[in-house]
């Protein structure tokens, strides 16, 4: 897999990433929750800097001269009237708050999941060849921390840092409007030396926890991939070799997790030192403009609640910094991993295939997985409709990697395909990949009941359906024999079946796609002779009315089909049947003799 890189991806295009899920163009209803929630979020905090100035009217209203107080002190108000106020101010606060998170919920949600699906989407849609290289742990991983890092941007960059900004700016100018010059001095500086110390340490920790997230996929890695190859470990007794590996992995995460938690600590409290030495200030000055009587009572009471109610999203503000720091830092790799350029893609216009004769053509077909090392060179092969052609050789001749051209895995670096006079390359992929059935050697099932494993060719199909194409499969009378029956579940990759029983459920479900054209890749490697004859004979029978291309290194079920191309080095170095082949006394006749010295045949 291509390495993702966090730094190619700046901050300031990450957020912009995000704006079309949050403001989507062809959904005015969201856009209408989104402008809601943020009239909701700036009534919260000018109810918020209201609060301490309520608060100030509540303890200048008392008379503490023992005189009788005069019942409309402030704006006509008495004391008991601007406590009601006071508090209803709060409740104001917490419930344009709350109605802002409600409103902009579904927003948030359906972002989530649109970023998701397109991260889903973009992986599948990469080539073979990223996912031959791929680390599926650190893959999820990225995926799961970019998932959860949108959904931390969005509910506190945008809820929390800018709103704060903008209760900041509220104070400032109640500060401005109420107090002396000197407390916007003292509340300034702390304010600097404050957001630099943070955004300093935080930087610090941001480097800290990248290394803790790539020791975290790296384990996760690890666990997974001695989790899915289980009996490989146990066949070499390899269990202890393996948690060793993940110990030291884990290891490595949690200095680098101790060293995250340590530095936290440090954070939190420079944080506090550095506003409790602000207040301090603050408080200060304002006990000796009390004592000059330049302040009242309540103006004290309500500048400490000012400094107080201001330092508490502050002191949250380090925790959300380091957070959204990491979150940008996810979502980077996540959209580094959706920056991967698709290697296979439709052209634009590209309609999709239509099948009449299902003739497919190679012609004059180079191709290399890498430079300097030739898989196909110049091959040519034609087939059409009830055609059943054979192609054979040696490991390593390309038999395989005709499959996956012709699936458009690839694209060939010379030559082309085509079917019924289209190029591949010309048509969109989903029309091939409907139209070609391909049944290969290592047949993986998903998790689920063999019901589900075979239907899965074709959503529609009804039970009759998917139990002939077990049948014409040789696997109905296993699954029939089964406590579950269709029911059983096969446990992961199928796991909880054989070689054999998983090949034969394979070709059910590509018997079940009925696709024009079909292809076997060592399809039947895994039987027995008796039972790969059997079932060849029934797929060459069923499927008379198909192309067919056979890819096998066995060669004594391939006897009975039209012709059988024989590979050699990516070339193609006899051609005919089996007999024909036999007499020219080649290539083909030597792989034959020495499979049946081998009892291969």
């Amino acid at each position: 897999m291509k390495k993702t890189d966090n730094k190619s991806t700046s901050n300031l295009s990450i957020i912009k990433n995000l704006t079309p899920y949050l403001w989507p163009r062809e959904n005015i209803a969201y856009r209408f929750r989104v402008v809601l929630a943020f009239l909701s979020l700036i009534l919260a905090k000018v109810f918020t800097v209201l609060i301490p100035i309520s608060l100030i009217w509540v303890v200048d209203s008392f008379d503490f001269s023992g005189e009788d107080a005069d019942p409309y002190l402030v704006f006509g108000f008495g004391s008991l009237g601007l406590i009601i106020i006071y508090n209803i101010l709060r409740i104001l606060s917490i419930g344009f708050t709350q109605l802002r998170d409600a409103v902009f919920s579904i927003v948030g949600q359906n972002a989530l999941r649109l970023i998701a699906l397109r991260t889903f989407n973009h992986i599948h849609s990469l080539s073979l060849r990223f996912h031959l290289t791929r680390k599926t742990g650190a893959i999820s991983r990225i995926v799961e921390r970019g998932v959860i890092g949108t959904e931390f941007i969005l509910r506190f960059l945008f809820f929390n840092v800018i709103p704060l900004l903008f209760e900041f700016f509220l104070v400032m100018l109640l500060l401005i409007y109420r107090y002396d010059f000197s407390y916007i001095t003292v509340v300034t500086v702390s304010l600097f030396f404050y957001v630099i110390f943070t955004f300093r340490i935080t930087e610090w920790r941001v480097s800290i926890r990248e290394k803790m997230n790539k020791y975290d996929a790296d384990s996760n890695q690890k666990a997974i991939d001695g989790l899915l190859n289980y009996e490989t470990v146990k066949y070499f007794n390899s269990q202890s070799y393996e948690i060793e590996r993940y110990d030291v992995s884990r290891k490595k995460y949690q200095d680098a997790a101790v060293k995250t938690n340590i530095s936290l600590a440090l954070l939190n409290l420079g944080q506090s030192i550095i506003i409790t030495f602000g207040l301090m200030g603050v408080m200060i000055f304002g006990m000796f403009d009390v004592l000059s009587g330049e302040l009242t009572l309540g103006a004290f009471v309500g500048l400490n609640a000012i400094i107080i109610q201001l330092s508490m999203p502050l002191n949250f503000l380090g925790t959300v910094y380091r957070e959204i720091r990491q979150a940008l830092v996810d979502l980077g790799s996540m959209f580094s991993l959706l920056d991967l350029p698709v290697e296979i893609k439709d052209k634009e216009g590209a309609m999709p295939l239509v099948i009449s004769d299902a003739r497919v053509e190679f012609c004059n077909l180079n191709f290399s997985y890498n430079q300097g090392r030739r898989i196909l060179n110049n091959f040519s092969l034609s087939l059409s409709r009830g055609d059943q052609i054979a192609i054979v050789g040696a490991t390593g001749s390309g038999k395989s990697t005709i499959a996956r051209l012709l699936f458009r895995f690839y694209d060939p670096d010379k030559g082309y395909i085509s079917i019924d006079n289209q190029k591949l390359t010309d048509v969109k992929q989903g029309s091939v990949h409907q139209n070609i059935g391909v049944i290969p050697q290592d047949t993986v099932l998903f998790n689920d009941t063999i019901l589900y494993n075979i239907q899965y060719a074709n959503q529609d199909a009804s039970f009759e359906e998917i139990a002939s194409a077990a049948r014409d499969a040789g696997i109905e009378d296993f699954i029939n024999g089964l406590p579950d029956g269709y029911q059983t579940l096969v446990g992961e990759r199928g796991l909880k079946l054989s070689g054999g029983e998983k090949q034969r459920i394979g070709i059910a479900r590509t018997i079940l796609k009925d696709s024009p054209i079909l292809l076997l890749d060592e399809a039947t490697s895994s039987l027995d002779y008796s039972t790969e004859k059997k079932v060849l004979d029934n797929l060459r029978r069923k499927k008379r009315n198909t192309a067919m291309i056979i890819i096998s290194h066995r060669l004594s079920a391939m006897t009975d089909v039209d012709r059988i191309v024989v590979l050699k080095a990516g070339e193609i170095v006899e051609e005919g049947s089996h007999n024909q082949l036999l007499a020219l006394n080649g290539l083909y006749r030597s792989l034959w003799e020495n499979q049946a010295a081998e009892g291969q045949t």
